[in-house]
């Protein structure tokens, strides 16, 4: 197999039911990417993130460049063996967490020169070094680095940022270093401009990539927004290559975004969620820092397979939100991926089964 593997196996409307496969294992899709941002998924162990039926996670190439470092990570032998996780890694660029953590940032054709969040180091980081510090890490799939714009800027700025982030998009394709199982994304950009979006999607496709993602979205311009964006920008994908929409989002959002032809996500949501007190359930989403949960003996969720549902009660979990326990975010943690994992398994089910019109799973009705 040389580069990535991607196939559609059944259709419904523009939702698609696929197979992913990777240096390290299948991946079926539609599919949630927990975040693991600094190696390791918050909360959780590598076992039992695997055990909730994720097949890829999430890295990032700023935060670990940073600490401790990608070429001390690929003299440790990768970041699979670092972190003791042997399915799908995808790193995300470093661009978002450039312009959102990092301080006196400057932005010019060649790269970006920031200072770290962590100590003040300076650094530059330009396409090429992005791409390189990917294949340090060993992902198996490497995200193009590109400028995540603001939101809201004007349409002047967008388009020139858009434009700055095809120029890079090129670069990195060109810095990417072909090998079996890995593959490489762009992202289109473009903010809210349908046009913009269409002219970043085309210039994508001509470039070349393996997959490719959606973003600069779920950064507060709206639902109805990031699906109409969405909307505009899957026609210009290919048909046989994955299409991964970035940092969504909530399950509705999830949905929505598989029914207009989406196969891929990642969000910190549940994780965060899950050491917040917040659970996702087929009831809606549940706050365990409240009273009412104090005497309950049922369980978070009758349906659901995690320790959490099937081991304790909402009463012993509100005990340990309100007492302060890690175990509290542990189980919380697992219980909201594994809402996500089952999720997208349904959906899943549900295109293969040509019923996603009638779709349903309790809290994440579109």
């Amino acid at each position: 197999m040389t580069g990535i593997g991607f196939e559609v196996l059944a259709r419904d409307g523009a939702a698609r039911l696929g197979r992913l496969d990777t240096a390290h294992g299948p991946v079926q899709t539609p599919a949630f990417m927990p975040v693991g941002t600094a190696a390791t998924v918050k909360a959780m162990t590598p076992e039992n993130v695997a055990a909730t039926g994720a097949r890829i996670l999430l890295g990032n190439t700023y935060h670990l460049m940073l600490r401790p470092g990608a070429e001390r990570i690929a003299a440790l032998g990768g970041l699979h063996r670092f972190m003791n996780w042997s399915h799908g890694i995808l790193t995300d660029s470093g661009g978002f967490q450039v312009m959102s953590l990092a301080s006196l940032r400057k932005i010019t054709e060649e790269g970006v020169t920031f200072r770290s969040h962590f100590d003040g180091s300076r650094h530059l980081l330009t396409p090429e070094r992005s791409v390189e510090i990917q294949r340090l890490l060993g992902a198996d799939i490497t995200m193009a680095f590109d400028e995540c714009t603001p939101f809201p800027a004007e349409r002047e700025a967008v388009e020139a940022s858009m434009e700055l982030s095809m120029r890079w998009a090129e670069r990195s394709r060109s810095a990417f270093v072909e090998r079996p199982g890995h593959g490489i994304f762009g992202i289109v950009q473009g903010g809210v401009h349908p046009d913009l979006r269409q002219r970043s999607a085309a210039r994508l496709v001509e470039i070349g990539f393996d997959g490719y993602a959606i973003g600069g979205l779920a950064i507060g311009e709206g639902q109805a927004t990031t699906f109409a964006m969405v909307e505009v920008s899957v026609p210009w994908l290919p048909e046989d290559r994955p299409r991964y929409l970035m940092g969504v989002g909530k399950p509705a959002d999830l949905v929505g975004a598989v029914k207009r032809g989406v196969d891929m996500f990642d969000c910190v949501l549940p994780t965060r969620s899950g050491r917040t007190a917040q659970a996702f359930t087929r009831e809606g989403p549940l706050n365990l820092r409240n009273a009412r949960h104090a005497d309950d003996p049922a369980p978070l969720d009758g349906e659901c397979r995690c320790p959490a549902c099937t081991g304790f009660s909402r009463a012993y979990l509100h005990h340990l939100v309100k007492s302060g326990e890690i175990l509290a975010s542990m189980l919380l943690t697992r219980h909201n991926l594994t809402y996500y994992a089952d999720l997208m398994a349904a959906l899943r089910a549900a295109i293969g089964a040509g019923r996603l019109a009638d779709f349903s799973f309790g809290g994440a009705a579109p």
